[in-house]
């Protein structure tokens, strides 16, 4: 503990004070790519414990200004599900973040299920983070240029976006929410793509899946959406149309994106004053208990 609060003294205030001048309020901490998932159990469960006192330590340390999201071993369902609810109960998390597929299975699987059955009993949403497809996937799909390209291309500049949507629609698909039905997602960067393909994935796949509701349902009433660096304006306003100002929240996927930026295209937002509110702290401050 006593190394934590050094780290912590070391980069806490510097942090507050960029956030400062960004005019940011609060930020929620996690444990970003490549995260735990790619881990064994054994590792991902005392790794998960570090990175989760180390976030307990700054939300204690900043109360008004950090909270956090719990780092889970995602080999270990039972073991996760009981790390979320203490992290929950004992240090006042918001939730929990997981970066992806766990060696190629996604959460779709009911091997995972403890872990969202316990997300929604607690009331707490789950953040699921981009990662790198699988291994097959990238050879497929994105192999045969440079080696640079190949990496841009399987992660940041398109693929880990398209992985993200298919493990939301695998999660939609495979009935976790019609079994979790209080469960809810946040995914990044304006949606994925998935505002653009709703309608068409709904077109596509209404008559087959067996589901309760259309897969745009789920993506309206399942699933926050963040800004996470993609400050254009004509992708938000498809978000907006798609699933309303109540599902949107402001992020600056700080360190990856500026917060000054940020701030900057919330402030240029094409929207009312009482739905920038609600974007810029309100749908936080509701889905999160803050």
């Amino acid at each position: 503990m006593a190394q934590i609060l050094e780290r912590l003294r070391d980069v806490g205030d510097k942090r507050i004070a960029e956030m400062d001048a960004a005019g940011i309020d609060m930020q929620v901490l996690s444990l970003n790519t490549p995260g735990l998932e790619q881990c064994d159990a054994v590792e991902a469960a005392a790794l998960a414990r570090e990175a989760n006192d180390f976030v307990a330590a700054a939300v204690e340390r900043y109360p008004a200004r950090f909270a956090g999201f719990a780092a889970l071993p995602l080999a270990a369902p039972e073991q996760a599900a009981d790390e979320l609810e203490c992290m929950v109960r004992q240090c006042g998390f918001r939730g929990a973040i997981i970066n992806g597929h766990h060696r190629g299975r996604y959460l779709d699987d009911s091997f995972f299920w403890p872990i969202l059955e316990r997300a929604e009993s607690l009331g707490v949403p789950i953040y699921l983070h981009p990662t790198q497809p699988p291994q097959p996937v990238i050879e497929a799909s994105y192999g045969g240029f440079k080696p640079d390209v190949t990496y841009m291309l399987a992660g940041a500049g398109w693929g880990w976006h398209i992985e993200t949507a298919i493990h939301v629609l695998r999660t939609i698909l495979g009935g976790a929410f019609d079994r979790f039905p209080a469960l809810q997602l946040i995914i990044g960067h304006m949606g994925e793509a998935l505002p653009f393909m709703s309608s068409r994935v709904d077109v596509m796949t209404t008559a087959i899946t067996g589901l309760k509701r259309p897969v745009s349902a789920y993506l309206r009433e399942n699933v926050y959406y963040t800004f996470s660096g993609f400050n254009f304006i004509p992708t938000f306003l498809d978000l907006l149309l798609q699933v309303g100002v109540d599902r949107i929240i402001f992020s600056a996927d700080y360190p990856y994106g500026s917060m000054a930026q940020a701030r900057t295209f919330l402030d240029q937002l094409p929207v009312s004053a009482s739905d920038r509110t609600r974007i810029a702290h309100g749908n936080a401050e509701r889905l999160l208990g803050l």
